[in-house]
């Protein structure tokens, strides 16, 4: 195991106090977190759980601030300029896709079915 050493602001430090046994486990959790903010997850489970129309569903996209995020990022990419964190933002978004496209596709019967 590796020893390192961190400086955290005071108030982070005192909560660690009582967790230092907890710091690899914290650690883990905080850098499994996905990059895209939960606000994106938010508008696409909203919509879903909405039980939207086939013309809802057909006519649903991103949000103006997802597209310019998606589009900043992208132009980073063509340049090979984006982070390991924007890069696991970017396959973020391309799962989100694929979900909304199963969807519009009809191939998640279990959101489409009640229609």
């Amino acid at each position: 195991m590796t020893t390192m050493t961190i400086q955290v602001p005071d108030e982070l430090s005192e909560q660690l106090k009582y967790r230092r046994d907890q710091v690899p486990e914290l650690l883990t959790i905080g850098l499994q977190k996905s990059p895209l903010p939960a606000q994106v997850y938010r508008y696409v489970l909203d919509f879903i759980a909405s039980d939207p129309t086939p013309e809802q569903v057909a006519a649903f996209e991103p949000t103006p601030e997802m597209r310019d995020r998606l589009k900043s990022l992208l132009a980073r990419e063509r340049t090979n300029e984006t982070t390991p964190f924007e890069k696991a933002e970017l396959d973020d978004y391309e799962r989100i896709e694929h979900i909304v496209v199963m969807l519009k596709a009809g191939n998640l019967p279990y959101v489409t079915d009640n229609q």
